[in-house]
């Protein structure tokens, strides 16, 4: 062991941790915050009903605001909002007395977040908001505050003390705020009939966005498809699925898929037929209801439809059944897909 200069530790500088010690401190941290937590279940009134009701009546954003640590938590919960079906963003109460409060609409509904309920940047707003016309939410730890005593609704995120073994730190408090805002968040989106859809729409950028908004089309294969006649010898349908590297061949007469052959079907027939196999045609042995799917399908029903069935590989159709292009199971999870 050496000092942080490089010179080598003595042994009597060496300095042995009491690992029961931390582990207990960590194990105290969580069972505190977790009390916490299980605590709000108690402090949950009415008023959580009607502030979620004047939300979704709401004709302008959820502005949230908080001063400190809540100001922290506050921006997470704008966050969460906005991504589920609830306009909102976060309003810093500083900025906001010097000038940021013309962001705000009379349409707008206010969460206000303070766990004493007294913070003085909060408390300055007050005028502005009931001038304005706006409703307030108080998320505080005191409903005898002189916030909760102004707000339409209070969500009590009152605990018992913070994790912290000062219990100075927000710690209990601050998870309580972010779990209450949470609940918030989370009953608003189900009220709106949120969908999996709709969150990725306001997540294109993320795999689940790009997972649930890509088609097929986008990325399917186009070029050298392996598409073949129903009378060409088995000896050449192997050769077109090497070259196509795709593990599959298309049976394609008049213009429309009436077949297909893999490479599963290749090793079956071999072993079946031996050396005759090479002068059949593939219209013998080919699957003549073969299991495709539109271009216009999400990437994900082909994936569940190539788990389903335990397949690499699906024909890609177009609008009027035609052949449009081949996805693999590759194409799925590679580029822009996810």
């Amino acid at each position: 062991m050496r000092e942080p200069h490089g010179r080598p530790c003595s042994p009597a500088m060496v300095i042995e941790f009491d690992m029961s010690t931390i582990r207990e401190n960590a194990l105290h941290t969580i069972r505190a915050e977790a009390a916490a937590i299980a605590h709000l279940e108690t402090l949950l009134t009415d008023d959580f009903e009607k502030a979620v009701r004047h939300v979704l009546a709401c004709k302008g954003r959820v502005v949230v605001t908080g001063m400190g640590k809540s100001g922290q938590i506050g921006k997470k919960i704008a966050a969460t909002l906005a991504s589920t079906g609830t306009p909102s963003f976060f309003l810093h109460p500083g900025e906001a007395f010097h000038g940021d409060l013309g962001m705000v609409s009379g349409d707008d509904v206010i969460l206000a977040i303070s766990n004493s309920g007294n913070t003085d940047e909060i408390l300055k707003l007050i005028p502005f908001f009931e001038d304005n016309g706006n409703r307030i939410i108080a998320m505080t730890g005191n409903p005898e505050s002189t916030l909760a005593r102004h707000a339409a609704y209070h969500l009590n995120i009152a605990v018992d003390s913070e994790a912290c073994p000062l219990s100075l730190a927000p710690t209990s408090s601050t998870t309580a705020s972010l779990v209450m805002g949470d609940a918030l968040a989370l009953a608003l989106m189900n009220e709106r009939h949120f969908k999996a859809e709709d969150f990725a729409r306001f997540h294109p950028g993320g795999s689940l966005g790009r997972k649930l908004l890509v088609r097929v089309g986008d990325v399917m294969r186009r070029d050298n498809l392996p598409v073949v006649p129903p009378t060409m010898k088995l000896g050449d349908v192997i050769i077109a699925i090497s070259k196509a590297r795709l593990g599959i061949a298309i049976v394609e007469e008049e213009g429309r898929i009436c077949g297909l052959f893999t490479d599963g079907d290749m090793r079956r027939t071999m072993q079946k037929y031996g050396n005759a196999f090479f002068d059949m045609p593939v219209s013998d042995v080919m699957t003549r209801t073969p299991k495709m799917i539109s271009h216009r399908a999400r990437i994900t029903e082909a994936e569940a439809l190539m788990q389903q069935y335990k397949i690499h590989s699906l024909p890609v159709v177009g609008d009027n059944g035609e052949l449009a292009g081949i996805v693999e199971v590759y194409d799925l999870y590679a580029g822009n897909a996810l």
